[in-house]
């Protein structure tokens, strides 16, 4: 069962914002989450329910500091349309 502490973030960039403004929110989370369970988390914590949602995994990137290598961590990023009108005013800028 998926939890609200499943979703790291919202994504607030140049390319987000923009899709806000068409009901679009850019979500941050952990790579396991599926878009079945992130669609229960919006019901539930938000009382949302998504139109439709596109995912996509991304690589952590591998950094280099001091001489020393690593890497960021992975995660999914979740573009998620609202249906018109609904606003979720916990995540809004």
């Amino acid at each position: 069962m998926a939890s609200i502490t499943d979703i790291k973030s919202i994504m607030y960039t140049e390319k987000s914002l923009k899709l806000q403004e068409q009901s679009v929110l850019v979500v941050q989370t952990s790579p396991k989450l599926s878009k079945t369970q992130l669609k229960e988390v919006f019901k539930e914590y938000f009382g949302v329910t998504p139109l439709s949602i596109n995912s996509l995994r991304q690589e952590g990137k591998v950094k280099r500091f001091r001489g020393v290598i690593g890497k960021r961590h992975d995660f999914k990023k979740f573009y998620v349309k609202l249906p018109e009108g609904a606003k979720i005013e916990s995540l809004a800028v």
